[in-house]
């Protein structure tokens, strides 16, 4: 489940006479053109093949101009960490409640996370909890779907480290040696789809494919995959408009 390189830009017209900004980025993993908005950012990304020429790429923009229109006038509006902001938590909405107070310090309510020290610094506390929550749920995870493989004698190779991003591309991944990356935006999708991500990629463990025995270890550690798969799908880059967007 690469994390975005940087591109050079574009502006595309659009129908109604208006401009979209386009970030355009060759991939070596890439078969064919595409077109994807960033929620995280104006515009959409432009995502070529590396035989694919800039041109050939814009060209192609060209076309689904309409349809890119309609989409950003449908987008979510951005979410910044601010006071009285709502944020979604594994599934569940918490407000963000800026208390006054000399010290830093965070804590959870059943409905709010309440943040203590300066206003300034309000956005970068706010960030760090989710880090520090999607850290602990990804680990947990991690080390119980390990454990449940270890235990059935389909370990391959051991956890050696995991590390959380921002990435948009990709949501985990898993090298040869073990080492497992996630995006530390999970925290805020269902939580159904953040336990099939770690499945995913513990998975991976024992297949490093996507072959139908890949899937069936999948099926041992997580319910019902396919929901978290269309989740991901269609709203995923949802996850990316909340906080700071990203250069």
């Amino acid at each position: 489940m690469s994390e975005q390189n940087p591109g050079d830009m574009a502006r595309l017209p659009l129908p109604s006479g208006r401009e979209a900004t386009l970030t355009v980025r060759r991939s070596p993993r890439a078969r064919h053109i595409s077109l994807r908005i960033l929620p995280a950012g104006p515009g959409a990304e432009l995502v070529l093949p590396l035989r694919v020429s800039r041109r050939q790429g814009l060209a192609f923009a060209h076309t689904k101009a309409a349809w890119l229109e309609d989409r950003l006038v449908d987008l979510p509006k951005r979410v910044p960490f601010s006071d009285g902001a709502v944020i979604p938590v594994l599934g569940r909405q918490i407000r963000v409640t800026h208390m006054t107070g000399l010290f830093e310090d965070t804590w959870r309510t059943a409905r709010e996370l309440r943040i203590s020290g300066t206003r300034r610094r309000l956005p970068e506390l706010v960030e760090e909890w989710l880090k520090g929550e999607a850290r602990r749920e990804i680990e947990l995870r991690v080390d119980v779907k390990a454990r449940r493989l270890r235990r059935i004698g389909l370990l391959r190779r051991e956890v050696r480290r995991i590390t959380l991003r921002d990435t948009r591309s990709r949501w985990g991944s898993c090298s040869p040696r073990g080492d497992l990356s996630f995006c530390w935006r999970l925290v805020m999708a269902p939580e159904h789809v953040l336990d099939y991500v770690v499945a995913h990629e513990v998975a991976h463990l024992v297949e490093l494919n996507h072959s139908r025995r890949f899937w069936d270890v999948v099926d041992r550690l997580t319910d019902d995959h396919e929901p978290a798969r269309i989740w991901l799908r269609d709203r995923g880059l949802e996850l990316h408009r909340y906080g700071t967007p990203r250069s």
